[in-house]
């Protein structure tokens, strides 16, 4: 972006541009009009007449001079209410204004002042005071136009490089938005890897994230973590990616041994995804190590139990069990939404946390409402990043 300028020697009188500056004076006697003309005019000055006040508003008004002498005994419209209209418009106040007048009342030089005037002349003008003071007023006017005109190519400039920043935003964010949807889709397909051989893991893993995102978001959550759940979810179960196909597809109920090694999917994640600086990876982390941990410190790998789990792997339990309980797997037929709530139902304070299954029942029809629309998804994993909180938020 370009530096905008501050320097104070643009600021300075000689370094305005050269122009013929114009001056008008309004009164009504032909002869003070033609005699101050002819004071001015060999100053180099462009000199505009005007014989009242309605002839000077109407000409200051289309074409603007850059100082009046006005003056105040006019019949129709006297000099101060002139000036009090000029004044009044914000295009035409800063136009000085001397007012040339044979009045010598104190109380009329006070109002003139008081209506915005900004010099006297008493008349019969004198030559050389006249333009001593048209000289100095036309400085003032200049650097005043000049200022006016630095101000103006000033927000100019601001306002060009504000737009640069904001676009140089949204492409920073463009790529950001790119860069973590592909390594969310990364994520996504590891962790449909890990159960591939199942044909129902993909819309498993969309149902039981969206609704650990609802449950979440439902309890409270801010929306940073709420996101974090949602994205870190999915890999609850990455570490199957370590259990035998004779295990994982097996027909029917698994003997000790098995489920021992089955057991071992929640420590293998945990390994898989330890010692990431990313925050929802760092999440999976704890999510996969946690989520079959019980409310009663019967469940595995670590047998923790109530507070001692972290919220994350209470809010995952429910999702993932309900998902389960809805879908067909090897080992078992899809349960009925009444089966699969009166199991969780039965599992409050034991295996769920309390908090956790009361939100879960507050939000019922949303979640079932989830849950449908994820099975209805044809390639559910490859369209999971397009799903950000408002897919929550506008059930």
């Amino acid at each position: 972006m370009t530096p905008i300028k501050t320097d104070i020697y643009a600021l300075t009188p000689k370094n305005m541009p050269d122009k013929t500056q114009k001056v008008m004076v309004v009164d009504d006697e032909l002869l003070n009009l033609k005699l101050i003309a002819a004071m001015l005019k060999p100053q180099g000055y462009e000199v505009m007449l005007a014989n009242n006040g309605a002839e000077c508003l109407a000409m200051v008004n289309e074409n603007p001079p850059d100082l009046i002498l006005m003056d105040i005994m006019m019949p129709n419209m006297n000099g101060f209410e002139v000036v009090t209209r000029l004044k009044s418009l914000e295009h035409l106040a800063l136009i000085p204004i001397v007012m040339v007048t044979a009045l010598q009342d104190i109380g009329d030089r006070v109002k003139a002042l008081e209506v915005g005037a900004d010099d006297f002349l008493t008349k019969p003008v004198d030559r050389m005071e006249l333009q001593a003071r048209v000289r100095s007023l036309l400085k003032v006017k200049a650097y005043n136009d000049h200022m006016v005109n630095y101000r103006q190519e000033l927000e100019s400039e601001v306002a060009k490089q504000t737009l640069e920043l904001k676009n140089a935003s949204l492409k920073i964010a463009e790529a950001h938005a790119k860069l973590r949807d592909a390594s969310l889709e990364t994520i996504f397909r590891l962790a449909r890897a890990a159960e591939y051989k199942d044909e129902d893991t993909g819309n498993h893993i969309i149902s039981m994230s969206r609704i650990s995102a609802l449950i979440a978001e439902r309890m409270g959550l801010g929306s940073v973590v709420v996101e974090r759940i949602l994205y870190a979810s999915p890999m609850h179960d990455i570490g199957k990616i370590g259990i035998p196909d004779r295990i994982l597809l097996k027909n029917g109920p698994l003997n000790d041994e098995e489920w021992a090694n089955m057991r071992m999917h929640t420590i293998f994640g945990g390994q898989i995804l330890e010692g990431s600086k990313i925050g929802f990876l760092r999440l999976g982390e704890i999510i996969a190590l946690t989520h079959h941990e019980k409310w009663d410190g019967s469940g595995y790998p670590n047998g923790l139990s109530g507070t001692r789990i972290p919220l994350a792997g209470r809010i995952v339990a429910v999702a993932d069990v309900f998902d389960a309980l809805m879908s067909k797997r090897p080992y078992k037929p899809a349960l009925t939404v009444e089966q699969t709530v009166d199991i969780i139902r039965a599992g409050r304070d034991t295996h769920f946390d309390p908090a956790v299954v009361d939100v879960f029942f507050a939000s019922l029809n949303d979640i079932i409402k989830l849950w449908q629309n994820a099975q209805s998804e044809q390639h559910p994993v490859l369209e999971q990043t397009s799903h950000n909180l408002d897919t929550i938020h506008l059930l």
